[in-house]
């Protein structure tokens, strides 16, 4: 594994790990970054995830409260403690994280004022021609009786 100098290059270096399925490898390092920067919270939800992966759920959960504590709002967060409340089998807090983590995401999306919206649908409106009533509408069969043939 590379010396990695910085906590940037610690936690990038144990990103790749992550992606390559060396868990024990990526947990080392952000350990390390955590060590160091003790509220890193994207370390924090890497290392959760890890554990999870490495099948310690208990640690994974305890990780996890850690960021909520520090980050109420954090959609990640809440959407991984729902994962690992499920695979727990505690389903009603499996869906408490999980409506937390659609409530965060609602919070986080930019605000789109009415007036900006009705611009954005004024460049697809038609403009309506002017409305001329048919001088003769067209047959309806189903007005005219059944003819006796």
């Amino acid at each position: 594994m590379e010396n990695a100098d910085s906590n940037a290059e610690r936690y990038d270096q144990a990103m790749f790990l992550f992606s390559q399925e060396a868990y024990d490898q990526a947990s080392e390092l952000l350990e390390q970054v955590l060590s160091e920067e003790p509220t890193h919270v994207d370390a924090l939800v890497a290392l959760s995830m890890v554990c999870y992966r490495k099948g310690d759920l208990e640690q994974a959960i305890t990780l996890g409260h850690r960021v909520e504590e520090m980050e109420p709002e954090h959609p990640l967060i809440h959407t991984n403690l729902s994962l690992f409340y499920v695979k727990t089998g505690n389903k009603e807090m499996a869906e408490h994280h999980g409506l937390k983590a659609k409530i965060a995401s609602w919070k986080a999306q930019p605000d789109v004022s009415n007036e900006a919206a009705e611009d954005d649908l004024a460049v697809n409106r038609q403009q309506p021609e002017g409305y001329k009533t048919p001088t003769r509408f067209p047959d309806q069969p189903w007005k005219n009786p059944p003819s006796t043939s």
